[in-house]
């Protein structure tokens, strides 16, 4: 906004031109007002960086499978390679699953991964479990804390991790798995393995009750498996 003042007579007195200069600073100030209330949006550097994730980048949307898990995968590798080796990608393993339950209490599902390449590959953390139930429903398994070591897989090696629960001793009713989606640590892409044991114990809720959890990924072979 351009102000203009005109002073007509010399004999302005100084009353007069204080009361002009007052009324500058009010239109300026007006106009300032006016810009602020335009209603526009950031579009420097900063929203730049939230639309596309902010500092988090391909780490945070690495934390969630195409099952829908929320717990995701774990993205902290923990890794002392310095970065030499390249990570354990879907494309380079082979996952498969067995039930390893021993009694009738505690039920074990274990995921094993092999590396197929002809090459090392690193592996570290948690990956993201989710499973789906007989009527469609899928639910995230749950990290059990503990902690995760670093591994290097040569070609034919593997690792493993174990999925826990409690086993179904109703005779009867329970929930019924029919897949489970397993996201690598570090990784996006996604196995579908069928559940390889039996149905889920009903719970109430109650305190205390056992839940299903999954254990971080480590090493079980020294040498290729064949």
């Amino acid at each position: 906004m351009r102000t203009t003042l005109h002073f007509h007579k010399r004999t302005a007195t100084v009353g007069a031109a204080l009361a002009a200069v007052l009324a500058l600073a009010l239109a300026l100030t007006a106009c300032n007002g006016d810009d602020t209330a335009s209603g526009s949006t950031q579009t420097g550097p900063t929203a730049a960086a939230d639309k596309a994730g902010g500092t988090g980048g391909a780490d945070q949307g690495a934390g969630t499978s195409t099952g829908g898990s929320t717990q995701g995968a774990d993205t902290s590798t923990g890794d002392t390679s310095g970065g030499k080796v390249d990570l354990c990608r879907y494309g380079v393993l082979d996952a498969t699953a067995a039930d390893n339950t021993t009694d009738k209490t505690d039920g074990v599902v274990t995921v094993t991964f092999k590396n197929v390449a002809d090459s090392d590959c690193r592996i570290s953390g948690f990956p993201g479990v989710d499973l789906k139930t007989s009527l469609g429903d899928t639910f995230s398994v749950d990290r059990n804390g503990e902690q995760a070591v670093p591994q290097i897989l040569k070609e034919g090696e593997t690792a493993a991790f174990n999925i826990t629960f409690p086993v179904n001793n109703s005779g009867g009713s329970g929930v019924r798995l029919t897949d489970m989606v397993v996201t690598p640590p570090n990784e996006v892409e996604p196995f579908t393995l069928t559940w390889p044991a039996g149905t889920l114990a009903v719970t109430d809720g109650e305190d205390g009750a056992k839940k299903i959890e999954v254990s971080p990924v480590g090493k079980v072979s020294d040498s290729p498996a064949g």
